[in-house]
């Protein structure tokens, strides 16, 4: 029997028709999501996998969300590594409101490409939406992942189809770039992936100091025997002058390391060289202390040396250790190393490792500047930053951006990601397009997005189970 022949079963105004009910409905019903493409930056041609891709452009578009009884149930499951959430959404969207809209921006993309560097960016004309896209879902401030596309549901209403339904998962982050310059789409990952906070330090002020010199002063300490099996730094102690006055009495500290795992006397640094010692009757030093043994070291004694540092100004941001260089004519110069504490990052004090002998006058003093590096500016998101010592490139998640750069009130976090090192406290963290810099104070490695996160702990735990660094347990062949 032939179909009804008042009606045109699929003419193009009945289609439009159609189609212009569908997209009001969706205006009525529905609600604005944001569309997020994903650019392929580059992909395996072998395994066709996706080794790179980015977010950075955003559309509007009304979406129908057809889940009435919230995520799907059953989404939220509790595993060996803890709580996951598969939360899920369906969402329908206009077919043409999606190819007039956002098609021909997609297309312009694809255009713009420099087919010079057709290698760097493996992009692909958008016709219609593609799953591993992104849906900003508003109601729930929350990013979902399209993991398939129907386009043949409603199946061909008079011989056409007129929308799409987008099944979405709750997106897992990967490392993409995400940066569509919407803060309230940018926030979402701001913390997700491996995250190293960066503590940082403001403006730089180099330290000062002034030296004194005087005779029979304990210029240095030779340690003849490094002793072993110390747990605690021991007490080096120096007899008094032939003067005897406590004033003039040298002080001095031991330097301890680690070999091998047996801590030893590394070297003995003089705090005050005291004065009015005899150098052929050099004083007695004794190392008492720390549970250690064996140790021994002798006093050498020198007219004209260096037997004091001050600091006049113990700087700022200091974060790795000076130079200390002592400028004046002499026998032999002064060997001297400043410590400095980590946490204010100025310099506590400067360390005698050799007075010298033979000066007529006071040397003067110069110690280092924390950092040559001009200090400030503002971090920008997703930009790649450097440390200026340890070549470690990340990229920037979140930047406070305060400009109080008192040594009280630093700069403050900068959150990073995609390390390609570990950077090293001192240096300066310089960003790539904003020039902002600072110094780096301290840092960790805490991963903000994973609260189950526990590789480091299961690491600790595992090697005081099984070391591989000593022996096979399994056996040597």
């Amino acid at each position: 029997m032939a179909l009804n022949p008042f009606f045109l079963q699929g003419s193009s105004n009945e289609q439009y028709l159609v189609q212009d009910l569908i997209n009001e409905q969706l205006k009525i019903y529905g609600i604005d999501v944001q569309y997020l493409p994903r650019k392929f930056i580059r992909t395996d041609n072998i395994l066709n996998e996706v080794q790179t891709s980015k977010f950075d452009a955003s559309f509007v578009i009304e979406a129908y969300l057809d889940n009435y009884e919230g995520y799907s149930p059953g989404s939220d499951m509790m595993t060996k590594f803890g709580l996951r959430l598969k939360n899920e959404i369906n969402l329908i969207i206009s077919k043409e409101r999606f190819e007039e809209y956002i098609t021909p921006f997609l297309s312009g993309i694809q255009e713009g490409i420099d087919r010079n560097k057709i290698d760097e960016y493996e992009l692909e004309v958008i016709t219609r939406p593609k799953e591993g896209d992104l849906i900003y879902f508003p109601l729930g401030e929350r990013l979902f992942e399209v993991k398939r596309v129907e386009h043949e549901k409603p199946f061909y209403q008079l011989g056409k189809n007129y929308v799409y339904e987008l099944q979405c998962e709750l997106y897992e982050y990967e490392n993409e770039d995400i940066d569509t310059s919407i803060e309230e789409i940018d926030r979402n990952l701001g913390e997700e992936g491996y995250i190293t906070s960066l503590i940082l330090g403001g403006s730089v002020t180099t330290a000062t100091a002034t030296a004194s010199i005087s005779d029979g002063v304990v210029s240095q300490i030779i340690l003849s025997n490094d002793g072993a099996f110390y747990s605690a730094i021991p007490t080096v102690t120096i007899d008094d002058p032939p003067s005897g006055n406590p004033d003039h009495k040298a002080t001095a500290v031991a330097i301890t390391t680690s070999i091998a795992g047996v801590r030893s006397i590394d070297s003995i640094r003089i705090i005050y060289g005291g004065s009015g010692y005899s150098i052929e009757n050099p004083p007695l030093v004794t190392i008492t202390g720390g549970n250690g043994v064996g140790s021994a070291a002798t006093a050498v004694i020198a007219n004209g040396a260096v037997n004091e540092f001050k600091v006049t100004n113990p700087g700022s941001n200091y974060f790795t250790e000076p130079v200390v260089t002592v400028v004046g004519v002499a026998s032999t110069s002064t060997v001297a190393k400043a410590s400095f504490n980590p946490i204010t990052g100025e310099i506590s004090g400067i360390q005698i490792v050799n007075s010298g002998y033979g000066y007529t006058e006071a040397p003067t003093v110069q110690i280092s500047s924390g950092s040559t590096v001009s200090i400030g500016g503002t971090y920008l998101y997703n930009e790649t930053v450097i440390g200026s010592l340890s070549g470690t490139i990340a990229q920037v998640k979140y930047y406070n951006s305060r400009t109080d750069l008192n040594q009280s009130n630093p700069p403050g976090d900068l959150r990073v990601s995609i390390n390609s090192g570990q950077f090293s406290p001192g240096e300066v963290i310089v960003g790539s397009a904003s020039s902002a810099a600072y110094i780096l104070k301290s840092y960790d490695n805490d991963n903000y997005g994973e609260e189950y996160d526990a590789n480091e702990e299961i690491e600790t735990e595992a090697d005081s189970i099984i070391d591989f660094t000593e022996i096979n347990p399994f056996g040597e062949f």
